[in-house]
């Protein structure tokens, strides 16, 4: 259905807000008390947050941890909601979910990372919502799959859902980094530009794992031209009964929504777009450079391969390789450039050359 769910109507539903800054969505990780989520509510009530969002069902990686305090919860949130005027929104991850939140008349439901992953899942949620008119929003799934995460939204598009977004919240993995999730940010950058016009917005607190990298990760967001944030927010983090390690205040929120920049998507001044297209011209020269030292680089794999073949020798050199790959991020840190952004760079360019040494060990002469 390729940009069938593109269109300008996508975007109804967040111009209706008549904001002049970013959607933001704030409330705690979890519903602990009715106590607690009255509170945050009305710290919250006279900000910039639009939409008040908590845990009622909380999907844990390992049995034993804290799992949510169930439909009770929804109650409490109608009594945010008659008392703050907030829209309330929280995660559903099955039917039954979907049945109690519209019961309760929840504003705005979320499919979360590791339902998105589900596609028999994610179906379930769809049929259960057919023709719905509230906002439906679907995180990205955990591992870093751009077209498991455009199902999602298809499959509930397919079922006459209209008011859609998605949220990207990092992507899992095994390699430890400074982030909870990392953020990929290029694969919500794809999801853009197939369908620029269905809202996005960024889950800093998840990506991060960590409240003190919220804010710059905010503004990374913004400067991309996202929609909107979601950020986990609590009266007491520190005692939060979930990820209390990545949740702020609501005093805290209110500094970190005032401080960002909005920046301007372009400008119409013939001074700053030729000033600008000089310097895409010197970039488009030295991404065509980069390419040919690539290909360069390559061919020397190759005559690698062949001295390597001519000797029965393995492929792979591990202690070469570490060697590599040390040196490399020293030189990355000279000249400005992070460890995480270096080791992914030349972790692509060993297993492109491993790819041209394989094939001339593996061609046989006729």
């Amino acid at each position: 259905m390729k940009n069938r769910i593109n269109n300008k109507e996508m975007r109804t539903w967040l111009d209706e807000f008549n904001l002049t800054h970013p959607l933001v969505i704030a409330g705690p990780c979890s519903a602990e008390t009715e106590e607690q989520v009255l509170k945050i509510a009305h710290e919250l009530k006279n900000s910039d947050v639009s939409i008040y969002r908590a845990g009622i069902w909380k999907p844990r990686t390992r049995p034993g941890g804290f799992e949510g305090v169930g439909e009770i919860g929804l109650k409490w949130l109608q009594k945010a909601k008659a008392e703050t005027g907030l829209m309330m929104a929280i995660e559903v991850a099955n039917a039954a979910h979907v049945k109690l939140a519209l019961e309760h008349d929840i504003d705005v439901l979320w499919i979360g990372a590791r339902t998105t992953v589900n596609t028999f899942a994610v179906q379930e949620i769809a049929d259960a919502l057919k023709n719905t008119d509230k906002i439906i929003l679907v995180k990205n799934p955990v591992n870093p799959d751009l077209g498991l995460w455009i199902g999602g939204v298809e499959r509930l598009y397919n079922a006459g859902i209209k008011k859609l977004g998605v949220i990207h919240r990092g992507f899992s993995t095994y390699e430890k980094t400074k982030y909870r999730n990392i953020p990929e940010w290029q694969i919500a950058i794809d999801l853009q530009s197939k369908f620029p016009d269905l809202p996005l917005i960024c889950d800093p607190s998840h990506i991060t794992g960590k409240r003190a990298m919220i804010k710059e990760v905010s503004q990374q967001a913004m400067d991309l031209n996202y929609d909107g944030l979601m950020i986990e927010t609590h009266n007491d983090p520190e005692n939060a009964w979930s990820d209390a390690d990545q949740q702020v205040t609501p005093q805290a929120l209110k500094q970190i929504i005032q401080e960002l920049v909005i920046r301007k998507v372009a400008v119409d001044e013939v001074d700053f777009n030729f000033d600008l297209e000089k310097l895409r011209s010197k970039i488009d020269i030295t991404d065509s450079k980069i390419l040919e030292l690539l290909g360069n680089r390559m061919k020397v794999a190759e005559e690698i391969g062949s001295i390597k073949k001519a000797k029965n020798v393995s492929v792979l050199q591990n202690k070469r390789w570490a060697e590599i790959l040390k040196k490399m991020v020293a030189d990355g840190e000279e000249k400005g450039l992070s460890e995480e952004f270096i080791l992914k760079l030349f972790k692509a360019i060993h297993l492109e050359s491993i790819s041209h040494q394989e094939k001339i060990m593996n061609h046989f002469s006729n």
